[in-house]
């Protein structure tokens, strides 16, 4: 199976008509033609459904449009990569993340603090942090993947204590954006991490960090033996220097 082929059964596809791919390909309708009978005989599965105007793919042609593709985008990564090893430093670097503030100090050793976001004129927010006390009697807001993950190892539930039960948690939310809202409707109290929510001058909301505080750790993980390109290579290794400088001035 040649990748040349495999770029004009693409544009096939994705053109729907092999008049307009051919012209698209600056091919001869035959030539393209023959090379899809080509592809159909080697595969010995029928890719294409034909119609006088257009085509349709088979549910064969579905699959082999999508593993086509991550082969055309994993060729042309490839490329890119090869390209990027000359003198100057190009290419992507993907990051996975959550929502938080560390993110934007991805090379800076950064902690995120919880706490409580709340409405100006709610009660609380007289307050300058928020103690276990302080949350036994009102509605919560908290997070999903809090509660299972953070609560799930206890941190939360250590910090609060014995009456961690107690707690009236009215609901969860998965995007601080939606926990905001629903705090600015008089919903609740939402837990969460600072600076994920606008807390400024400007918004109805504050933020107040509980006491004792209560942190959590950013890490950055990569497979152990992961093959890097060259930025992300260059990108690793100075965001290792950063920590390293931090780290040493702590």
């Amino acid at each position: 199976m040649e990748f040349r082929v495999l770029r004009y059964f693409l544009t096939v596809a994705r053109e729907g008509n092999i008049t307009k791919a051919a012209d698209f390909l600056h091919v001869t309708q035959p030539t393209l033609s023959r090379q899809l009978k080509d592809l159909e005989q080697e595969l010995g599965k029928k890719l294409f459904i034909r119609s006088s105007h257009s085509i349709i793919l088979t549910d064969e042609g579905m699959l082999l449009r999508k593993r086509a593709e991550e082969i055309v985008n994993m060729v042309g990564k490839l490329e890119a990569e090869f390209t990027s090893m000359e003198e100057t430093i190009s290419g992507d670097v993907y990051i996975g993340g959550g929502e938080t503030e560390a993110l934007k100090q991805i090379a800076r050793v950064a902690k995120d603090v919880w706490g409580v976001v709340m409405r100006k004129d709610s009660p609380l927010a007289v307050k300058e942090s928020i103690q276990a006390a302080d949350l036994l009697n009102v509605p919560l807001i908290c997070s999903r993947q809090a509660m299972k993950q953070t609560f799930s190892k206890n941190e939360f539930a250590d910090w609060f204590g014995e009456d961690f039960h107690k707690l009236n948690i009215v609901t969860t939310y998965n995007l601080a954006y939606n926990a905001a809202i629903m705090v600015e409707e008089g919903i609740g109290y939402a837990i969460t991490l600072d600076k994920i929510v606008n807390t400024s001058s400007d918004s109805n909301l504050c933020f107040r960090a509980l006491k004792p505080r209560l942190e959590s750790d950013l890490n950055i993980v990569w497979k152990k033996h992961q093959f890097f390109s060259t930025a992300a290579d260059v990108f690793l290794k100075e965001m290792q220097a950063e920590f390293s400088n931090i780290s040493s001035d702590l």
